[in-house]
């Protein structure tokens, strides 16, 4: 890919984000418009656009911190939450996965997109509680 990905530049520090959590092969924050609170992406620092297509150990690292990703979103939101997943790949060509805690399939199902500008303030809240290292 030659221009750098919406998620390149956050990565990058070239676009804000609610960041969560970084090593040095992945990065994870939250999705400014969430089909629920607490809906995180999970992205490989490496630009890649399909996850199938990371090299194996950047696909384990990104694996990984979903996990960890998962328990913390259980931590915080409660043991009747699961962490439910998502990886659809269309939207920005950049591999990342989506994690997004819910209390049943419904809740993860029934989405629909907000409109208008993202409340930053809510989202920052959210991020404090859901920040790991």
């Amino acid at each position: 890919m030659d221009q750098p990905s919406l998620f390149s530049k956050i990565i990058h520090g070239e676009i804000p984000a609610h960041r969560i959590y970084e090593d040095e092969k992945t990065f994870v924050f939250l999705d400014i418009y969430p089909m629920r609170p607490g809906h995180m992406l999970i992205v490989p620092k490496v630009q890649v656009d399909r996850l199938e297509d990371l090299p194996n150990e950047d696909y384990i690292a990104v694996m990984e911190t979903v996990r960890k990703a998962m328990q913390r979103a259980v931590e915080v939101f409660g043991s009747d939450y699961r962490a439910c997943l998502k990886v659809i790949g269309f939207d920005v060509p950049h591999a990342h996965v989506h994690v997004v805690p819910c209390r049943n399939g419904e809740e993860f199902h029934d989405f629909t997109p907000p409109h208008g500008e993202p409340d930053h303030q809510a989202l920052e809240t959210v991020a404090d509680k859901l920040r790991f290292e």
